[in-house]
């Protein structure tokens, strides 16, 4: 996947930035649901290893569930623990294929030089004294967010993806995620 300027940009600021865990840079994509933080990430990702930096890349979509949106995250912080630590991490991800969440993969993550966590509440208010960035992607309206996540999980999850963004809605309100972050993006 090829980079665009906006992930060089932010690249370049990841880049000239201090490590804060451990050695490891912590980017956190967050956002609303269907903002384009995946697509971004992925982005981000393509540029900083093209200037040859070791990237890793978790989603939280490996974590969450409709029934569990935010409360996985000592699973998460576990992993991080030990990347500060600097030893790999791994976890298992959630399996969506079938359209609903069961136990998938074990998933290893080495210790890279930029951890890029991309999802809902992975700029969360505990993490982001870690942070070498938090960037917040403010994609376009509600509906049209919403039916690009449709587009993307199938109709079938429509009730429980607009269950999400009213979830979205007080978590965001509490959280104060998009007052935090150092890139507020448009895509």
């Amino acid at each position: 996947m090829r980079s665009e300027p906006i992930a060089d940009r932010v690249a370049d600021a990841v880049c000239g930035s201090p490590a804060r865990l451990g050695d490891v840079r912590l980017v956190a994509v967050d956002g609303p649901s269907g903002a384009g933080k995946s697509t971004f990430a992925r982005s981000l990702v393509a540029s900083l290893g093209d200037r040859g930096i070791a990237v890793a890349l978790v989603s939280t979509d490996d974590f969450a569930t409709w029934e569990d949106p935010v409360s996985w995250w000592p699973r998460l912080a576990a992993v991080l623990g030990r990347l500060a630590e600097g030893r790999p991490g791994c976890y298992r991800a959630w399996d969506w294929t079938s359209g609903e969440p069961r136990p998938g993969a074990v998933v290893r993550v080495p210790v890279p030089d930029v951890l890029v966590v991309e999802g809902v509440s992975s700029g969360r208010a505990c993490v982001r004294p870690l942070l070498t960035r938090l960037c917040w992607i403010e994609g376009p309206g509600r509906a049209e967010r919403l039916e690009r996540a449709v587009a993307r999980d199938g109709e079938s999850c429509r009730p429980e993806l607009e269950a999400w963004q009213r979830f979205e809605d007080g978590w965001f309100a509490v959280d104060d995620t998009r007052a935090h972050a150092d890139d507020v993006l448009r895509l």
